[in-house]
């Protein structure tokens, strides 16, 4: 079952053409990675998912988004988009607050006060993002001082705080060491039972180890897109088979 559907989406910065007639449909409960070179797309479309790129002045997009079947450009409120579609950015950004309140920050946006139940948010938010054991005596703890594996972990308990449905990670181990990024990857692949998972990276390795799905993308055209299994042995197209095998990008 399809959680999103992008049907002919274009997308502008300017007069920089980003995206060109990109077409997808990214399945619900499964991980699905979008790869390419630097400046192809991938972190463009992630953030047209949430509509971070309303943001961006000058962006102009046309197509549509469907988000369980209803257009997120279509008059959805994009407080309730964010809050469905959450987001853990390529370097960790904890607020400069305690480990609580950083969990706590999106439940009391959203009108939640009574400590007992922000309470169970944040303890079940930290045990989702396998952290609950590392910090459970230091919630009071400056989240800055926390390691920067510990600090993106805080950072998925934060988004998932909200309870969202769908989780957009964009390059989310990239600044870490290989034990942190091993962590997060199973991390990612545990929080597939409850969440629809999007993750750019950059780490081909990654993407063949984590995903269900792949998407190729090349000068913000969708090159190919299909099972992360045959898209690594079987690529239909020659440009994927160079970009995998390291003949560029």
């Amino acid at each position: 079952m399809a959680k999103f559907e992008i049907e002919n989406l274009n997308l502008w910065y300017g007069s920089h053409h980003a995206l060109k007639h990109v077409s997808l449909s990214i399945e619900a409960l499964k991980i699905t990675a979008l790869i390419g070179p630097s400046g192809c797309g991938k972190s463009t479309l992630l953030k047209t998912l949430n509509r971070m790129n309303d943001l961006v002045e000058g962006c102009r997009i046309t197509g549509r988004v469907l988000l369980d079947g209803q257009d997120v450009y279509g008059g959805m409120d994009t407080s309730l988009l964010r809050r469905r579609v959450g987001m853990v950015f390529q370097k960790p950004n904890p607020f400069p607050m305690s480990v609580y309140d950083n969990v706590a920050f999106g439940p009391r946006t959203h009108g939640i006060r009574g400590k007992a139940r922000l309470d169970d948010i944040v303890e079940r938010s930290l045990r989702a993002a396998a952290i609950w054991d590392e910090l459970k005596d230091c919630l009071k703890k400056d989240a800055l001082r926390l390691s920067g594996g510990q600090q993106q972990r805080l950072c998925i308990a934060r988004a998932l705080a909200v309870e969202p449905e769908v989780l957009l990670m964009d390059e989310p181990t990239s600044a870490l060491d290989p034990i942190s990024t091993s962590r997060i990857e199973d991390l990612v692949v545990s929080l597939k039972q409850n969440y629809t998972i999007i993750i750019v990276t950059h780490n081909m390795q990654q993407a063949a180890r984590i995903s269900d799905r792949t998407a190729f993308f090349l000068l913000g055209e969708l090159v190919e897109y299909g099972d992360t299994e045959k898209l690594f042995s079987l690529p239909r197209d020659k440009r994927t088979e160079n970009y995998i095998t390291g003949r560029f990008g």
